[in-house]
């Protein structure tokens, strides 16, 4: 344990993360301040992982869930439940002891999986998105348009392309060999912040931004459309009024989640970018809020799905009765009123 100056020329203990030089500083927090903080990332890493896992399951088990739009849910899903499982417990460590004791492969890896994750999670957002501008805008030409192999495709690009992407920034040294003015070395021993620098910091924008402008562009021409499709609703037969009201349903809901993932990521992706520009002026603890923020998006889509689906509270409710073992149960009509 170190030791500084403090006014007075007294001498106070400073705790570092390792007993070597060049060691991070560790934030030491009273003990009932440290278990409320654990407990706090606890229930929300089960909030994440249980409701996402309900959604898998659900999506898997109802026959009548299996449509493009549910299998992307399906993914997204997924996404969000792995990044409560592999991610956040690590993450949480690192943010209540302000240090790294798992070593360079598990902050690589770390690394790896929290950008794969959360990438993966906007590129679903933003192929949800134009799945409902095709419901939507393109009623007769939707369900030849967007099969379950298109939504399949989408998938695998929503997987593919952030796993490649980030792969390339950690695992390889052409980023680092190309643009070493940019990057920036490890500022201490205890820290496992590998991509926030000022490349990674202009770079991350973009790749938050573009999404997110075509998701906005995509749900103001949806929400046009469904407006005057709502005037003329009263035209329409019983069962394609039914059908209307249920994409519209579905677009305004997905609609909800995409805001909400932008008033979570928005801070964190801004302070990125700005503190990159200003030499990473951010104080620790402002910046884990930042990303606390992020993390609590992947626990918000179940709980907008329990409050505006039917269909979702209908199978939660099967899933915990008996019910869930009778043999008729998969292929139950959950749309049915």
């Amino acid at each position: 344990m170190n030791t500084v100056l403090s006014q007075g020329s007294e001498e106070r203990p400073t705790t570092l993360c390792y007993q070597v030089n060049g060691s991070c500083p560790r934030t030491v927090h009273p003990l009932d301040i440290q278990l409320a903080i654990y407990m706090a990332c606890a229930v929300g890493m089960l909030i994440t992982v249980l409701g996402n896992l309900f959604v898998v399951f659900a999506v898997s088990y109802f026959k009548v869930l299996h449509t493009p739009t549910n299998f992307l849910l399906l993914s997204l899903a997924l996404a969000d439940m792995f990044l409560g499982l592999l991610v956040l417990p690590l993450s949480t460590i690192r943010s209540v002891e302000s240090c790294w004791f798992f070593g360079d492969f598990l902050c690589h890896l770390h690394t790896y999986l929290d950008t794969l994750f959360c990438l993966t999670s906007i590129f679903h957002l933003c192929f949800i998105s134009i799945d409902r501008h095709c419901a939507i805008c393109e009623p007769l030409l939707y369900p030849s348009k967007f099969t379950v192999r298109v939504a399949v495709r989408y998938i695998l690009a929503g997987w593919g392309i952030p796993a490649a992407y980030t792969a390339f920034f950690l695992y390889t040294d052409v980023a680092e060999n190309g643009l070493s003015q940019w990057l920036e070395e490890m500022p201490c021993v205890g820290s496992c912040q590998l991509l926030f620098n000022k490349f990674w910091g202009w770079l991350n924008f973009p790749m938050f931004f573009f999404p997110c402008l075509i998701m906005i562009s995509l749900y103001v021409k949806i929400f046009v459309v469904a407006t005057k499709q709502a005037q003329q609703i009263s035209t329409l037969s019983k069962n394609l009024a039914g059908a209307a009201k249920r994409e519209r349903k579905a677009a305004k809901t997905l609609g909800i989640a995409v805001g909400i993932y932008l008033l979570c990521w928005l801070p964190f992706t801004i302070d990125t970018l700005v503190d990159s520009l200003l030499n990473f002026i951010t104080p620790p603890l402002v910046f884990d809020i930042f990303i606390w923020f992020a993390y609590f998006n992947s626990a918000c889509n179940p709980i907008i799905y329990v409050f505006s689906y039917r269909w979702f509270r209908k199978a939660l409710k099967l899933c915990l009765s008996q019910e869930i073992f009778s043999p008729r149960t998969p292929t139950i009509d959950l749309y049915q009123e």
